[in-house]
């Protein structure tokens, strides 16, 4: 079993080191256009085997795409951060053309691979990787619903005091302000979270969430890595395993909640062959109307993305 993370930058190698110490892989390439910087962090990860007790190897390429041919699922994070004076136009074209030129040597070396999409604007680069690919839409997805809803459950788990690994719960939608969390669906084993918390600090909390990723840049200055690497190997891991693993992912609906052609969160049946079932939740009329409205965002950015003519 053989997995490719291209970007060797915080999150590509957040994501890598967490499929080695899991052992998902028997071999994992790190590929970057930076000169020794995938190698590097490759070797690294490879030294603390002995020490955490790992066989999964990892590999590092500068650009050769050669080291990464028949990998079985490929994570792409490359891409470029907002830049200050950078126009939201300005990152999708030049994040696109990364992602475009990425998605061409995945598919030349990797022609059977289930593709995951990390970099950013991540509903809109989905839609690249998509069209860029022509590989049927259940091996091409993107990873947010996995780190807004960790990002949710946290803050929930911090709020009641109880451990997160009793918290489920569900995000939909585009990743960023217009997602749409459900606290409908959330639960602590198995109790409503409504009869744990009152209605303003869940709200409190659910606002929170929305703006979770910039929370982070005012603190760091730059955007987060490890859950966003940690999520991406949780769908890597799914699929490897064939877990059947219930997620929320990025992918192109096709009817499903009476929505055609735009690339939003739901969940999801994560396989060996990648989306085995996209799940329709019972959304009532305020759900509902909360979708529409991540939707219309949604395609905007497409239709940016489509004025590019990337």
């Amino acid at each position: 079993m053989k997995i490719t993370v291209v970007g060797a930058g915080n999150v590509g190698a957040t994501c890598a080191d967490v499929l080695a110490y899991r052992e998902v892989a028997n071999e994992i390439v790190l590929v970057d256009i930076k000169e020794g910087l995938a190698e590097g962090k490759a070797l690294d990860i490879w030294q603390k085997a002995p020490i955490d007790l790992y066989d999964s190897r990892t590999i590092g390429s500068t650009n050769d795409y050669a080291k990464s041919a028949n990998s079985d699922v490929v994570v792409i994070t490359s891409g470029l951060p907002r830049k200050p004076g950078m126009s939201r136009d300005d990152l999708i074209g030049t994040n696109a053309t990364i992602v475009k030129s990425v998605t061409e040597n995945v598919v030349k070396h990797s022609p059977n691979a289930i593709i995951i999409v990390v970099s950013n604007p991540l509903d809109v680069m989905t839609y690249q990787a998509h069209i860029t690919s022509k590989l049927p839409r259940t091996r091409i997805m993107g990873m947010a619903g996995i780190l807004d809803t960790a990002r949710y459950r946290a803050f929930l788990a911090e709020a009641l005091n109880v451990s997160p690994k009793d918290i489920q719960a569900m995000i939909l939608g585009g990743h960023g302000d217009t997602m749409v969390p459900l606290p409908r669906y959330t639960t602590v084993s198995g109790i409503p979270v409504t009869e744990l918390i009152d209605k303003d600090k869940l709200n409190a909390i659910v606002e929170r969430t929305k703006v979770g990723g910039g929370e982070l840049v005012k603190l760091m200055g730059t955007s987060a890595w490890y859950a966003p690497g940690s999520a991406a190997a949780q769908m890597v891991e799914s699929i490897v395993k064939d877990q059947h693993r219930i997620l929320p992912v990025c992918i192109q609906l096709d009817g499903e909640y009476g929505i055609k052609n735009c690339y939003l969160g739901v969940p999801v049946v994560l396989g060996k062959n990648g989306v085995e079932k996209v799940i329709e939740l019972d959304l009532n009329s305020d759900e509902k109307a909360l979708l529409e409205t991540s939707r219309k965002h949604v395609k905007e950015v497409m239709d940016v993305l489509d004025k590019l003519g990337k």
